[in-house]
């Protein structure tokens, strides 16, 4: 299929005149280049057959922060060779070079080979290979205030020369940023030259350490049909060595870009941080949505940063920026987006805002009976977007969800997507306007509420079905000649150059919510019980000040009062990374966690798009993170060539999953891998309970190492801390991930195991062994999760404890609701899980080969034997299928979905 190329639009549609799928906005200069295929290992012979790996902790290529009483750095080096018997320990030798003495002159510290790693896991190794660990000390801090650079050489045999790193891997210095010992800064030891056109004031952070400080500036009054702009400098931010920054890639998303030395970013950023010399990250947080004024950072030739706002109010306005000051960037931006949720939220109790929304879901709870909103959240969806073309009919519908009958998958929700309603005729589909609120008689002939009907009686295995809808209404907005038009207040608008410039016929902002009233009435009569409301960028790209100052807020409010009304929020939010909507409706958290895209879509003809959106995604979430939202990763398709690699994203997302595949083009293992069937049959996504973000802000995307997307799973010191790993360059990657870089873990021991069953030794933080190795290819993935092991003595003697979740999933740890572990008056151990789907649940016991399953371990299904055969020890793994035990035992749900299940260890 030709794809058309238009620059300035990012995302897909139909081309009405050829039937086409088009993707204006996934072009080469938009996504960062993919680098040219490289050696990822030394050869150590002519004929290539031999070669040499190095992968070293602390990373190369990286900054890491040394934290304050640290006065030395350990390095621990692992190289990897395919040829054992061609080279003695003797003739090897590997050196640390770096530049701790003298910033400018740089020092050799050999390294000594070790045993203490010979135990370390190694996953996915994709070659047969000889290892060797290798250690050092740099001692104490470093006597110039400049970072630590650091890299590795190595040489084999007394006629092969020595061998940096960087030659074959590509891969840079390895950075230190020692934090110094604490000294009172005030806001210009960070920017030392701001303008005096800022006010700035210090206010006490609501995270538990670091600085804070809030900047306003004037902005320009509007003139006319002319919004106002201003500019004001901040300057170059002092001392700092990298940075990261979120920018506007185009009006509805958000996009991570990244640098160093010099600040400079290719469009607006929302926000952006700085790492600096001395460790400390300064955070700025640009504040929109507030007094009609747009503000955003961008900078100049000379790398300040300039504070840039658009007041669409006939007075002067307020330019509005946070700056935060933490030891840990999490800290900084925790601090910047806590204060601006207060700043947001003080405003909108003033104007009555959050009491009319509290209100609106309040009496729709009422009429819930106790509904779980997590069902939405949690349940396995089908979207019909890319699986069933745009040319949509209610018998595409059916066949769809016959064909995943058919292959015994069950989804939980269903959203019909563009092109069910009612429009004027066009050449493209910004040319077409709404008719009215009933579905297009060509696709619908019997009306919206009797293809509803058949679903749900077909099918009613489907929870909550969603239709798409823009919040203007369509792509071209509302047509002059439908009935919305005649029953509605309109007015004109127009939109600036780019995706759909020109004039467009909109509901007048005094009749956006009883139009919105209206039509969610309409919609709950016929069945629908949610929503996806696209194109919200809209409102961010009317020209005229006096319309965006009458439209913006307006539709907002007017949407999110009508879904909560009407579907209890039960609402996508879509293209709606525009500041005025992120800090307006996504921010307070008044009200239920809203699903919301977190960036571009996903375009499954556009190979270079696969590994961006991803990367994408998890640093998009660092800001996300904080809004009172769900991040929505998008759909995918399971039988796509990169489905693995998406579907562990959205494992690891912490957001919702849906799917969009042809008929009768499914990857049944795929699905299980990412959901479970709950005892009433219900298919639930395993979702962790934290967002899923990059844990390395720092790491731009052409840098050569794996993208790291974090999250957690139950509660402090009991949870499970999650790892997706994802390769995102042309390359294979080795890295070593520490136990300390899973995130919520604490002091105690940990287990850690991989997506595919491998399980490390183990360990504690601060040990020197307390990593695993990781080996990821081209398109590559991997899961890891950390689980803590409790110790217990028990009467046969001690034993060390772990509870895997559910095995063969994603994130199976996601599955456990409750668990409880201790040790019986009579001297056995007792297990307690409860389970939200079915599976088969693994329980790590030390000692289990000494033990048998029929005399020494007794496992219960709501207080009954589980069948004999559904028990299996496997190592130290104790696997027990509670998905064909509770089919073979008869099992029948109680008053929730949960399965609980007793397991007695003598």
């Amino acid at each position: 299929m030709p794809v058309k190329k238009q620059k300035g639009i990012s995302f897909g549609y139909c081309d009405l005149s050829s039937g086409q799928r088009v993707y204006p906005g996934v072009m080469p200069d938009l996504l960062p280049e993919q680098l040219p295929p490289a050696q990822t290992v030394h050869p150590l012979s002519a004929d290539g057959k031999m070669f040499a790996r190095i992968t070293c902790d602390p990373p190369l290529g990286q900054a890491t922060t040394i934290g304050r009483g640290r006065d030395a750095v350990e390095f621990s080096v692992l190289l990897e060779t395919n040829a054992p018997s061609l080279v003695d320990d003797q003739d090897i030798s590997v050196n640390l070079w770096h530049n701790h003495g003298n910033h400018y002159d740089w020092a050799e510290l050999p390294l000594k080979q070790s045993n203490a790693f010979k135990d370390v896991l190694h996953v996915h190794s994709s070659h047969p290979v000889t290892r060797r660990w290798y250690t050092a000390t740099l001692p104490g801090k470093p006597k110039h205030l400049h970072p630590v650079s650091f890299t590795v050489k190595f040489k084999i045999g007394t006629e092969s020369g020595w061998k940096w790193v960087r030659d074959a891997s590509g891969i840079g210095d390895g950075d230190l940023h020692y934090l110094r010992e604490e000294s009172e800064k005030g806001f210009s030891d960070f920017f030392p030259h701001a303008s005096k056109q800022f006010t700035i004031q210090p206010h006490r952070p609501q995270t538990t350490d670091g600085k804070l400080w809030s900047l306003t500036s004037p902005a320009s009054p509007a003139k006319g049909d002319d919004s106002g702009y201003s500019k004001h400098s901040l300057g170059v931010p002092a001392s700092f060595t990298r940075y990261f920054a979120l920018v506007r890639l185009w009006s509805p998303w958000l996009a991570p870009r990244h640098g160093k030395v010099k600040f400079e970013v290719d469009k607006d950023a929302v926000l952006v941080s700085f790492l600096r010399a001395d460790g400390l990250h300064v955070v700025c947080l640009a504040i929109s949505g507030v007094g009609n004024v747009l503000s955003v950072f961008t900078h100049d030739g000379d790398g300040n940063v300039i504070v840039q706002a658009r007041n669409d109010l006939e007075t002067e306005g307020k330019s509005q920026v946070l700056v935060a000051v933490a030891d840990e960037f999490e800290v900084a931006n925790a601090a910047v987006m806590y204060h601006a949720r207060r700043m947001v939220m003080g405003q909108q109790s003033t104007t009555g805002e959050l009491k009319a929304e509290e209100e609106a879901f309040n009496a729709k709870k009422d009429e819930m009976h106790g509904e779980w909103l997590e069902e939405w959240y949690d349940g396995l969806t089908y979207c019909t977007w890319n699986g069933l073309g745009q040319d949509l009919t209610e018998q595409k519908i059916f066949s769809a969800l016959d064909s995943l009958k058919k292959e015994g998958i069950t989804i939980s929700n269903l959203i019909i997507d563009d092109n069910w309603q009612s429009l004027a005729e066009g050449e493209t589909q910004f040319d077409r306007g709404w008719l009215e609120f009933e579905a297009n008689k060509g696709g619908f002939p019997r009306g919206l509420k009797a293809t509803v009907n058949d679903i749900r009686s077909q099918h009613p295995e489907i929870n909550h079905i969603a239709v798409w809808h823009a919040i203007l209404g369509y792509w071209g907005g509302i047509s002059p000649d439908g009935k919305i038009a005649n029953e509605y207040k309109t007015t004109t608008v127009t939109k600036e150059e780019g995706v759909a410039a020109g004039d467009m016929l909109v509901v007048d902002a005094s009749d956006a919510q009883r139009m919105y009233d209206d039509f969610y009435s309409f919609l709950r009569n016929a069945g629908i019980d949610a929503v996806k409301t696209d194109a919200q960028f809209f409102l961010d790209m009317i020209v005229q000040a006096p319309a965006r100052r009458a439209l913006t807020i307006e539709y907002q409010d007017a949407w999110t009062l009508a879904h909560l009304r009407h579907f209890s929020s039960r609402a996508i939010s879509c293209m709606s990374q525009s500041p005025q909507i992120l800090f307006h409706s996504q921010l307070p958290t008044n009200k239920p966690r809203l699903l919301v895209r977190n960036s571009d879509d996903f375009f499954p003809e556009v190979p270079a798009s696969h590994p961006w959106h991803i990367f994408c995604n998890a640093h998009n979430s660092l800001l996300t993170q904080h809004l009172n939202v769900l991040p929505d990763w998008d759909m995918f398709q399971t039988s796509h060539p990169w489905a693995g690699f998406h579907a562990a994203a959205r494992c690891v997302s912490g957001g919702p999953i849906y799917f969009t595949d042809y008929p009768e083009q499914h990857d049944i293992a795929l699905i299980n891998a990412m959901t479970g069937k709950t005892t009433r049959g219900k298919t639930v996504i395993l979702r962790p309970h934290t967002v899923g973000k990059s844990l390395n802000a720092y790491v731009g995307y052409k840098e050569q190492a794996l993208l790291r997307v974090g999250t957690y799973v139950g509660f402090s010191r009991t949870g499970t801390s999650i790892i997706g790993l994802f390769n995102c360059s042309s390359r294979p990657l080795s890295e070593l991930i520490r136990l300390a870089d899973f995130p919520g873990t604490e002091a105690g021991r940990y287990l850690i195991r991989s997506f595919g069953g491998q399980i490390s030794p183990l360990m504690e933080r601060g040990e020197k062994a307390a990593f695993v190795g990781v080996d990821v290819d081209v398109q590559g993935w991997e899961i890891l999760a950390a689980h803590p092991v409790r110790e217990f003595e028990i009467k046969s003697g001690k034993v060390a404890f772990a509870n895997l979740g559910l095995l063969g999933k994603m994130t199976g740890a996601a599955a456990v609701v409750n668990s409880d572990v201790y040790v019986e008056d009579n001297g056995r151990l007792r297990v307690w899980t409860s389970l939200k789907a079915l599976g088969v649940l693994g329980l790590y016991i030390s000692g289990l080969s000494r033990r048998s399953i029929d005399s020494d371990l007794m496992v219960m299904i709501q207080g009954k034997p589980i069948a004999r055969e559904c028990v299996a020890a496997k190592g130290k793994v104790l696997e027990l299928d509670i998905e064909a035990a509770w089919t073979k035992g008869g099992y029948k749900a109680g008053w929730s979905n949960e399965v609980s299940i007793e397991v007695f260890v003598h």
